[in-house]
């Protein structure tokens, strides 16, 4: 799942916000699940929003990886995580990261707000990251731990 995130670097809006995540998220059965669950708006409503979430679901949905969860909302997402016994604090290349940029690691899960891939443990307080929606593309980034809430763990043993 790395690797696909790393080929995915520099991938751009287009017009109205658009990407290829919108795209796909909008095509599958969860898109209706979630857009029902979330008060029952058109899952068009999905293009143009914010697209972190959806991009990492899009990495889990492409490279068959199983217990990633997906949804459009971090939140709804992390819960997830929680729920099935896969949130924990610790960085693990390939966790699907949690930040929430006003309380970091003293936020809850109902906090949060960006999501991305975890690339490597720097070993010095920051994490190598690749995320979505980020100044409007796919980015690589260095993040402080301190603005993490939690790890989601995906089963990447096949």
């Amino acid at each position: 799942m790395i690797k696909l995130a790393q080929q995915q670097v520099g991938v751009h809006e287009g017009k109205g916000g658009q990407t290829k995540y919108h795209k796909w998220y909008v095509s599958t059965p969860q898109a209706k699940a979630t857009a029902k669950r979330d008060g029952g708006f058109s899952v068009k409503e999905y293009n143009g929003a914010q697209w972190c979430n959806m991009f990492v679901s899009w990495l889990g949905a492409q490279t068959g990886v199983k217990n990633m969860g997906w949804d459009a909302y971090t939140v709804q997402h992390a819960s997830w995580f929680k729920q099935t016994d896969r949130w924990g604090h610790k960085a693990k290349p390939g966790a699907v990261v949690f930040f929430d940029w006003q309380d970091g690691s003293k936020a809850g899960i109902g906090d949060i707000d960006h999501v991305g891939i975890v690339v490597k443990d720097n070993g010095d307080g920051s994490i190598t990251t690749i995320e979505g929606n980020t100044e409007n593309a796919v980015k690589k980034k260095v993040r402080e731990k301190s603005q993490v809430v939690g790890y989601g763990y995906p089963d990447y043993a096949r």
